[in-house]
């Protein structure tokens, strides 16, 4: 009987070792970034981000001291069980281990689980269902991997809006000839929330459009959802600040539920010497600035955002030189229910529009395979008003910073 049992176990494990042999072996993936930043502005270092009557800019704290830091040591995992199923995992041990961070500056909760992708894969010919975190088809930067970012850092809508990682599904088919036009349409549903599960009934619903034609991308996507709060009976409203008779009453700011959407468009052209593109995007701020759970982050409860912006690039062997305008208007129709403008406070103007100018020069060792070894210096150039005034100081302050950074991928 004891050598019966020894037997099947042998055959047990013979077989399960020729199922395991027969799958390909995972594939690993390393991209390592590190920075140096160099302020050029005292004032990133003293003086407070917190204006009134919110803060919106989103300034990552590299920017706030000079220093040396690991931005991205990002590990991927992927590999295929079987004919049509395959998985990706990636994750970064440089991202805290506690349970969160608290806010972001897009008042969405920072979730910092090291885990940012974790993918199961099912493909049928063109037709493609993924299911896990992964990000969530916004603008065209975050389609694209951190290795092959032009510059050290996204724009402010791949940043804000883009670089947004969700728990759901997304189903794909992809269309025409990858020599000439080709497309592919893309839908899922996410819980719309940010690297954890879900509170509420209330999901994510998400829609994109790709067309490449020759050495030209472009396209369209859209979100449609709203409040990440738990809503079984315990949502409170923020009463907004202004005139009593204009401000919206707490049903109304509760049958809002922090209706939060986008849509944006792109056009990207690229052909190994000179790249072009432009993106644009629009839509409510709604839960990435609450009136829901505690005072309102923003100053008007169908506040809208307008963002863009154009980047040219030249490349000739190892080098290449850039340059992005870059803007971010977080309340687009001037709406807010005050008598007068909330921005202007003490002389200081802190209007939630903000522009980038960011110059670049990036030195690849190997000009064939840019993204395994590269050198970059970018000098960032800021509208100034998202610093409050520190001792005698008068009005908004800002500051510019110089960024050297050294990547490779392997």
């Amino acid at each position: 009987m004891k050598r019966t049992t020894l037997l099947g176990l042998a055959t047990l494990l013979l077989a399960g070792g020729s199922n395991l042999s027969a799958q390909e072996a995972p594939q690993v993936n390393v991209l390592l970034q590190t920075w140096y930043t160099q302020m050029l502005d005292s004032n990133l270092r003293l003086n407070s981000t917190s204006v009134s009557p919110n803060k919106y800019y989103n300034l990552r704290s590299e920017f706030q001291e000079n220093g040396f830091s690991v931005r991205r040591a990002e590990i991927k995992v992927s590999g295929k069980i079987m004919d049509g199923i395959t998985y990706d995992v990636m994750f970064d041990p440089t991202i805290s281990s506690k349970a969160n961070s608290g806010t972001g500056s897009n008042n969405l909760i920072v979730n910092s689980n090291i885990i940012q992708d974790m993918v199961l894969k099912y493909t049928d010919g063109a037709f493609e269902v993924k299911l896990g975190q992964m990000t969530t088809l916004q603008t065209f930067e975050r389609t694209t991997s951190s290795a092959e970012l032009l510059f050290a850092e996204r724009s402010q809508l791949g940043r804000v809006f883009g670089d947004v990682r969700d728990r759901g599904i997304i189903a794909s088919y992809g269309f025409g000839d990858a020599k000439g036009f080709n497309g592919k349409v893309s839908a899922g549903i996410f819980n719309g929330s940010v690297k954890q599960n879900d509170s509420n009934a209330q999901k994510d619903f998400v829609g994109r459009l790709d067309f490449g034609y020759g050495q030209s991308k472009f396209g369209v996507y859209t979100l449609q959802g709203s409040t990440d709060l738990a809503d079984a009976g315990a949502l409170t409203a923020g009463t907004f600040a202004g005139v009593a008779t204009a401000i919206p009453s707490s049903t109304q700011v509760l049958d809002n539920k922090d209706k939060t959407s986008n849509m944006g468009a792109f056009y990207v052209y690229h052909d190994g010497t000179w790249h072009f593109d432009l993106e644009v995007m629009t839509g409510l701020l709604g839960r990435r600035n609450a009136s829901l759970g505690g005072a309102p982050k923003r100053e008007h409860l169908d506040q809208k955002y307008f963002g863009a912006y154009a980047t040219a690039a030249y490349t000739t062997g190892a080098h290449s030189f850039l340059v992005r305008y870059d803007l971010l208007n977080y309340n687009q129709g001037n709406d807010w229910y005050t008598a007068t403008s909330p921005y202007i406070v003490a002389g200081a103007d802190y209007t939630p529009k903000f522009t980038e100018i960011t110059a670049g020069y990036t030195y690849a060792f190997n000009p064939k395979k840019i993204k395994a070894a590269n050198f970059k210096i970018n000098y960032v150039a800021r509208s100034k008003n998202f610093l409050k005034p520190l001792g005698t100081q008068t009005g908004e302050k800002g500051g510019d910073t110089l960024v050297a950074a050294f990547q490779i991928a392997f």
